[in-house]
């Protein structure tokens, strides 16, 4: 676990980055990484602390303490073993995950965790750069097929996983390009899509089949999957984004954040985007509504744009700045955090409700918004309530609606299948088998649990690989 004394001889050191000046001026990923010194020292700090709590705040259950100790001993090789062993793709949790593991790290109980997300990506990156990372094709074949709906981060852990495990795997994917939201959602300045490419080519290799620009549900009949493999597996994602219904929603100017978002991802790629549906933040005063990651992305794309303003707007009270941490260590605290898009320059603003859009010409030019005020009733849970006295009016010229998302898309396979949804209107199924109401058909990620973190996707990908492989052999090698 690092070296016993590390965590009281050396600080921490976390990764830097570009200057937003100069960072703006691109869509390049801008993160400043460490050297293989100063890498080496940060794993020093990792303790032996007895109960390693990273573990419980690390949804893959990643071998952390082990890794850092390989990184304090220089032996890098064994450390990307290990932490491959829980992880199917570190690099993509490496860049976008929030890292609960180190708000869980017993030394962040004096805000001094170790650097565990910028050790975990410093180890694949070099794995790949080394060319540690090979193909792991199955010596058997089993016989079975297996297809897979989704090929977000949840599809694509349940694919490369029962491919090892020697089944034929089909991934299906709607969209023209396999990665779902890390593909589409991400923006290039988090992850740039050659990580995501150079996967697909070790999972082609590893015998997974992709099928791109395939709707099921739409081009290919869902229950032509019933009829041709042997098991089934919806990784989609939830993609029913939560609406503003209010009064001049229909004007334009006013789009959800992912149809705006993946519009630059495909420029960045190459494609053209339709003229008469291109949205771009240049030259406008852009209003973010919603205060969460895709808010963020949708801040960090503006400027890139050309922004002339961006502000956030979140229904929530400002957090506080620093968790009480007898309350809330080792969980994830509700805290002030700045991500480096609104870093950038935008003006941030909570326990805001916007109440109208106004426009001119069937165009939107204002917001008008009042503050609340948020109370706890009788029964201990929070109530808002709108402050009288304080509306005011935003200029604006674009609106991105990112707040949040309500549950998969049900029309098409969802609904030609009759799967059965929970309350929330997911698909229903637990996560011991990870079934649906459906014989032989499972579903995993965020069309299973809702919007959720790339890491819980990958989990639930695992979890749900090892799942199918036990109901078509009767037993599994795969780890859970």
């Amino acid at each position: 676990m690092g070296k016993p004394t590390g965590f009281m001889e050396y600080e921490r050191l976390e990764r830097t980055y570009a200057p937003a000046a100069d960072r703006v001026q691109h869509y390049n990923e801008f993160v400043i990484a460490l050297d293989d010194g100063e890498l080496r020292q940060q794993g020093a700090r990792c303790m032996d602390c007895g109960i390693p709590f990273c573990h419980q705040g690390c949804p893959v259950n990643n071998i952390i303490p082990d890794w850092n100790d390989l990184v304090y001993q220089g032996n890098w090789q064994d450390a990307l073993q290990v932490l491959h062993s829980t992880n199917n793709f570190p690099e993509f949790t490496g860049r976008i995950c929030p890292a609960p593991c180190e708000a869980a790290c017993t030394l962040n109980l004096d805000d001094n965790p170790v650097t565990i997300k910028t050790i975990e990506c410093s180890i694949v990156d070099k794995g790949w750069e080394q060319g540690w990372i090979k193909p792991h094709i199955a010596e058997h074949k089993t016989g079975k097929r297996v297809a897979i709906v989704g090929s977000g981060p949840a599809g694509m852990a349940c694919a490369q996983q029962l491919a090892r495990a020697g089944h034929d795997v089909d991934l299906f994917e709607k969209n023209d390009r396999v990665g779902g939201l890390l593909r589409y959602g991400i923006p290039d300045f988090k992850m740039e899509k050659h990580i995501i490419d150079r996967r697909i080519a070790q999972m082609q290799t590893e015998g997974v089949t992709f099928h791109t620009g395939t709707d099921i549900g739409g081009n290919k009949p869902a229950k032509e999957l019933l009829d041709e493999f042997d098991a089934v597996v919806l990784t989609g994602g939830s993609e029913h984004s939560r609406d503003l219904e209010v009064p001049g929603r229909d004007l334009d100017g006013v789009h959800f954040a992912m149809t705006f978002l993946p519009q630059q991802n495909k420029r960045n790629a190459g494609d053209t985007v339709d003229p008469s549906l291109a949205i771009s933040a240049t030259g406008k005063n852009v209003i973010v509504i919603g205060g969460g990651d895709t808010g963020s992305d949708c801040i960090g794309t503006s400027f890139r744009q050309g922004a002339l303003s961006v502000t956030q707007l979140e229904i929530l009270p400002q957090p506080p700045e620093k968790e009480n941490k007898a309350l809330t260590w080792p969980d994830w605290p509700n805290k002030m955090r700045t991500s480096s898009s609104q870093d950038e320059g935008a003006v941030r603003d909570w326990s805001v409700a916007t109440r109208s859009v106004e426009g001119e010409d069937g165009k939107v030019t204002a917001i008008n918004c009042i503050r609340l005020d948020w109370k706890q009733d009788e029964s201990g849970q929070w109530q808002m309530e709108e402050i009288a006295g304080s509306e005011f009016q935003l200029k604006a010229d674009l609106v991105l609606l990112a707040m949040g998302f309500v549950h998969p898309v049900h029309e098409g396979m969802l609904q030609e299948l009759g799967v059965a949804l929970d309350a929330r209107g997911n698909v229903q199924a637990d996560t011991g088998q990870y079934r649906t109401s459906l014989d032989k058909v499972f579903s995993a990620g965020d069309m299973r649990r809702g919007q959720s973190l790339v890491v819980w996707a990958i989990r639930e990908g695992r979890q749900c690989a090892r799942a199918v492989d036990e109901y078509l052999m009767g037993c599994s090698d795969l780890p859970r």
